[in-house]
């Protein structure tokens, strides 16, 4: 049909991009370029958004999904091939994963795969189906729906610990194990549809071994690979000295092996995760995963998004509090079986609920599940749409949760005679005067702890790790375990009597809120913070800290004097020069020059400090003209040096300057682009 100017609606974008469609039909594949470029447009948009909010973009993603799907503005047509796309974003995630978990830490989290894993998945669906028995539910499509609302989403649980760098911690590891048993778990649940809804002939006793044993036989097959076969042909790759040809190599060895599983009828994201973890051993890892990120990530946005998708808009508004209590019920539900089985196991109470609430969300495969159900007339339309929107509500809550989860974990991990502990504490400490006071007992903490005692100099140190705690407790008395950020801890350890206290955890929005109890309980005791960089330098110094030593300046500054030392320069000349940079705040190491691969915002996003050399030609506006005249600073740049015939000129507002001259300059990239249409061309 020919398309019309009157048929034309604003909110639909496709009229912008598709201009041609208003005189003829557009051929066969146009919707599927068509719905490709809307969202990656709608996405590029929100996800910007998202990024000046410091929200994650993983919710960016799925809010795109819900706002371009079918219930909403409708820009995208629904379309089977990107579903398709989208999963494969799962498979990149979870190669990705799989090349940072090795098979010998695999077999270190072996109790917490099969064992925390198994235990999850019967719990949380035995309580969950329970719970749908209740409400009138037939038992066997309860019990199955049951199952599958205790699983959890591996692709946001996954992304988010990664990038909040918690992979690797208790609670990490914790959850990893149990998604990766919930993946193998999945597969069998969408197996058995078909078999209770009388579609097949295979019984049910008999899913659950051919599962395990197809697993096994994968394994198997993809171990002999690893060993025998890909570090060949990786050698043979890395030889040819080709780019392209290294990550031909990766693409293909993740989509083989994803096509592998599936025809094994498996999931294609556990065939992926075995094939990265096998191949986690080899020196080629950190070049295959730097290889497929691009590709990883913005096909995981696409599925993301095709998951937002789903969501039927019309239901939040005719059945909003239902929704929303049926969110709360599952995220407690499995949250708390998660805290109280890992409490069970001897597991201390922060870490348990930690594990908890990166567990508490629905995961993707409750979708798939769901929709299979109700093709198989096993569950109605009416319930199947109210669970799907429960499940992505609780997904779109879990990175806030994530990042919420530690002082969540704290209140919730208060005991009955947590104040006891803490007069025990104060008991301890109540003769100690002129003490120093360290938060945070990981390497930095015990380096400065050592100092300190090779001085004579008594400290206390406060740490929120309980196994380093009791590790450290067992030869130093002075470490005890607590959250840092607690003002009635920092009390019970005397502040008020200390000498000094010294912040080294590695997180700054910690740092700013130990500071905050800080100065409540003592406003005078002076405050060294440790930080990355010098970033959040002025609001760290806001906030009442005294000093504050960013990592990379001061490391950048001692390698820069042990390179002059060795150069032959007298010590008290470079100590001289440290402490002159020292004094002046870093403000020569401020800025650099950046690469390809830098990003320009920082993960506040707010702009990176670079730093930029600016040649003067002979046409050049600033030519014969003094510093002072062209007024950079109001540009918001800094003048850092001005080189000629290959030595530094001293800088006054009345250096002229010359054609030939280079000007070095630091700032926000919009200021240096700013700064040398000035100088070039008197803008």
């Amino acid at each position: 049909m020919q398309v019309s100017v009157a048929n034309l609606r604003l909110s639909d974008p496709r009229g912008f991009f598709c201009l041609y469609a208003l005189y003829s039909n557009p051929p066969p594949e146009m919707p599927v370029f068509a719905n490709l470029l809307i969202i990656l447009a709608s996405s590029l948009v929100v996800i910007a958004l998202f990024r000046r909010l410091h929200l994650p973009p993983v919710l960016g993603y799925l809010c795109v999904g819900l706002l371009v799907g079918p219930t909403a503005f409708g820009w995208v047509n629904d379309n089977e091939n990107l579903p398709d796309l989208a999963e494969l974003g799962v498979v990149f995630l979870l190669f990705s994963l799989g090349l940072e978990f090795s098979v010998s830490k695999m077999l270190a989290l072996r109790q917490v795969v099969f064992g925390l894993g198994s235990l999850q998945v019967l719990c949380s669906g035995a309580v969950l189906g329970g719970l749908l028995i209740l409400a009138g539910g037939p038992l066997i499509p309860a019990l199955l729906l049951g199952a599958g609302l205790a699983l959890s989403s591996t692709a946001i649980v996954s992304k988010e610990l990664g990038s909040l760098g918690e992979i690797f911690s208790s609670h990490g590891q914790n959850a990893i194990g149990v998604l990766l048993f919930q993946d193998v778990v999945a597969v069998l649940l969408l197996t058995l549809v078909p078999v209770f809804a009388g579609n097949t002939e295979q019984a049910w006793y008999w899913a659950l071994p051919l599962t395990l044993g197809k697993t096994a036989l994968l394994f198997i097959g993809l171990a002999l690979a690893s060993r025998w076969l890909l570090p060949r042909l990786f050698h043979e790759v890395a030889a040819s000295h080709s780019a392209e040809l290294f990550v031909l190599l990766a693409l293909v060895i993740v989509l083989l092996t994803a096509w592998l599983t599936h025809l094994l009828g498996l999931s294609p994201a556990l065939g992926a995760f075995l094939a990265g973890m096998l191949l986690g051993e080899s020196r080629y890892r950190h070049q295959i995963e730097a290889d497929i990120r691009p590709f990883r990530d913005i096909l995981l946005g696409l599925f993301f998004v095709s998951i937002g998708m789903l969501i039927d808009l019309q239901l939040f508004a005719s059945h909003a509090l239902l929704i929303l209590g049926l969110t709360l019920a599952l995220m407690l539900i499995k949250g708390a079986v998660v805290a109280l089985l890992l409490k069970l196991r001897g597991s201390d109470g922060e870490t348990a609920w930690r594990s908890g609430l990166a567990l508490a969300q629905g995961g993707e495969f409750c979708f798939a599940l769901m929709a299979q159900m109700q093709q198989s007339q096993l569950m109605p339309a009416e319930l199947s749409g109210l669970l799907l929107a429960a499940t992505f509500c609780s997904m779109l809550l879990t990175p806030l949760l994530l990042r919420a989860a530690p002082g969540i974990a704290a209140r919730l991990h208060r005991k009955p005679n947590q104040e006891a502990h803490l007069e025990e504490i104060s008991a301890l400490n109540a003769a100690l005067q002129g003490h120093v006071v360290i938060c945070g007992y990981g390497r930095v903490g015990q380096s400065i702890g050592r100092f300190l005692r090779r001085e004579q100099q008594r400290f206390i140190a406060l740490d929120d790790d309980p196994v380093r705690v009791q590790e450290a407790a067992a030869g130093e008395s002075c470490v005890h375990y607590g959250d840092s950020r607690r003002a009635e801890l920092l009390a019970a350890v005397g502040l008020e009597r200390a000498r000094l206290l010294v912040i080294a955890v590695d997180k700054t929005d910690i740092a700013l809120n130990v500071l905050k109890s800080a100065r409540r309980i003592n406003s005078d005791v002076p405050i060294l913070v440790r930080t990355r960089d010098d970033s959040q330098l002025a609001e760290l110094k806001a906030a009442g800290a005294s000093e504050v030593v960013p990592e990379l300046l001061e490391s950048s500054l001692m390698l820069a004097s042990h390179a002059l030392v060795m150069l032959g320069l007298p010590e008290h000349k470079v100590q001289a020069k440290v402490d002159e940079v020292r004094h002046n705040r870093y403000s020569l190491l401020h800025g650099f020059y950046h690469g390809a691969q830098t990003d320009l915002l920082d993960n506040r996003g707010q702009p990176r400090v670079l730093m930029h050399a600016v040649n003067l030609g002979s046409a050049a506006h600033a030519c014969d003209l003094a510093l002072g005249e062209l007024a950079l600073e109001q540009l918001g740049v800094d003048v850092q040096g001005v080189q000629r015939d290959g030595r530094d000129l001293e800088l006054t507002a009345g250096t002229l300057l010359q054609a030939g001259d280079t000007v070095l300059m630091s700032g926000p990239l919009a200021a240096i682009e700013a700064s040398e249409a000035r100088l070039l061309g008197g803008q």
